[in-house]
């Protein structure tokens, strides 16, 4: 294996950092692309002859309701990348795991293309030059304030009006919607009243 490490050194220091690139118009902000990754990392994978291999496996797939009510696919799916180093045929195996969702057919597509670009940056120890978990304001817009009670907040996930269990997201639209949790049914019957 020594060979094919002097070479995964030479791509480490190649693609130690990928900027980001792509932005999130809905949510506001700016992510690393499929693309980039994708692109730095071949190019340097092909400059110091290692081929890789790339085998995608579907680990579970289902319908889930968004908290606008409309049904998406959510599939998650893993992939293992073969190294193979042409010059001494050594190789290595990368995994990754990626969950995509969608309402029409490209959840699979997006499962495979987060797996794969993520297996390649943890691998590889690729940056962004930033730290995801830093950013309060996705979890303050989330929670309306930085979370204490994590079993607190399990424990209210039902429907104030009719006692029905609830998720996270449609508790937390309905709260800023109506001022109280409540499920979609629940919901429906609060805006025809108002």
């Amino acid at each position: 294996m020594k060979n094919i490490a002097v070479k995964l050194v030479k791509v480490m220091e190649e693609c130690s950092v990928i900027r980001k690139n792509g932005t999130n118009d809905f949510h506001h902000y700016k992510y690393a692309t499929s693309a980039d990754v994708l692109e730095k990392v071949n190019a340097s994978l092909v400059k110091n002859k290692i081929a890789s291999v790339v085998v995608p496996e579907i680990v579970s797939g289902c319908d889930v309701v968004t908290t606008k009510g409309n049904t998406e696919h959510l599939v998650v799916v893993q992939v293992s990348i073969t190294l193979i180093d042409t010059d001494s045929g050594e190789q290595l195996v990368l995994s990754g795991i990626g969950s995509g969702q969608d309402s029409g057919d490209k959840a699979v597509m997006k499962a495979q293309t987060a797996a794969l670009k993520y297996a390649y940056m943890m691998s590889l120890t690729i940056s962004t030059s930033d730290d995801p978990e830093a950013d309060t304001r996705t979890d303050e817009s989330a929670y309306g304030q930085m979370p204490t009670k994590i079993a607190d907040e399990k424990s209210e996930l039902v429907c104030k009006d009719c006692g029905s269990k609830i998720t996270v997201g449609i508790k937390n639209v309905s709260v800023n919607k109506f001022g109280r949790p409540l499920c979609l049914p629940c919901q429906k019957k609060s805006q025809g009243a108002a």
